[in-house]
C-alpha cells in the first residue's frame, strides 16, 4: 500500500474493528472503502475477511468498476457498489456496508427507516430508503434503485437492502461508521417502540 493511503487504511480498519464492537457486523461478511483522494480508485477490504480480523494489508485498490490495480486478494463482490456511490456523491469519501441485524429485520416492512429519535433528526438530513434488491449483492440491474435515491438527495446519509444490510456513508471512514451505527440503532428504536406500543405500555 502506498505510504500516502496508510491512514486512510488505518480509519477503515478502526471502522471494521469499531462495526464488529458494535454488534453490526459479525463473522466474514460486510465491506466497507475508502476514495483515494484526487483519483477515481478506491481502497475496499478483500474478500472473506473478517472485520474483527481487519489490518491494513487486508485492503485492495480498485477503480469504480471494481477492477484491482494494486493490494493482495480479491476486492469484495460489492466494490461495484461502492465505486457506483463514489460517482454519483463527489462529497462522499468512505462507504460502510454491515448486516446489521435490527437493520435487516426493519428492512423486512419494506418502507422507508424514519428518524424517530432527536439524534437521529440531528445527525442524519432525511429518512433512510429502503431498497428491494432482490439479490445478494447490488449487481448493475440494481443499479438504477440506488441512482434514483441518491439523485434525489446526493446527500444521503445511508440507505437499507431488504433481507440484507444497511449501507452508510460519510466524509471518512470513521463518519460513516458512526453513520451506520446511528443507523442501526434508529431501527433498533423503532422495532422496539413498535412492541412497546403493541403491548399498551
Amino acid at each position: 500500500m502506498e505510504e500516502r493511503l496508510i491512514p486512510i487504511c488505518e480509519q477503515l480498519v478502526e471502522a471494521c474493528k469499531r462495526a464488529y464492537a458494535r454488534g453490526i457486523q459479525m463473522n466474514s461478511g460486510g465491506n466497507v472503502s475508502a476514495r483515494v483522494p484526487g483519483e477515481e480508485l478506491m481502497i475496499v477490504k478483500a474478500s472473506g475477511s473478517s472485520f474483527a480480523d481487519s489490518t491494513v494489508d487486508g485492503f485492495v485498490i480498485t477503480d469504480f468498476d471494481g477492477n484491482k490495480v494494486a493490494g493482495e486478494g480479491k476486492p469484495t463482490r460489492e466494490a461495484l457498489l461502492h465505486g457506483l456511490i463514489y460517482r454519483l456523491c463527489p462529497n462522499v469519501n468512505a462507504v460502510v456496508h454491515t448486516h446489521a441485524p435490527y437493520s435487516i429485520a426493519y428492512s423486512a416492512a419494506k418502507k422507508p427507516l424514519v428518524r424517530v429519535t432527536w439524534h437521529s433528526q440531528l445527525k442524519m438530513n432525511a429518512d433512510l430508503p429502503t431498497l428491494d434488491v432482490p439479490a445478494p449483492m447490488v449487481r448493475p440491474e440494481y443499479f438504477y434503485m440506488v441512482e434514483e435515491v441518491l439523485k434525489e438527495n446526493p446527500e444521503l446519509p445511508g440507505f437499507l437492502l431488504v433481507d440484507h444490510g444497511l449501507v452508510a456513508m460519510g466524509k471518512d471512514p470513521i463518519n460513516a461508521e458512526h453513520t451506520a451505527e446511528l443507523i442501526e440503532e434508529t431501527a433498533m428504536v423503532t422495532i422496539l417502540r413498535a412492541a412497546v406500543t403493541k403491548m399498551g405500555l
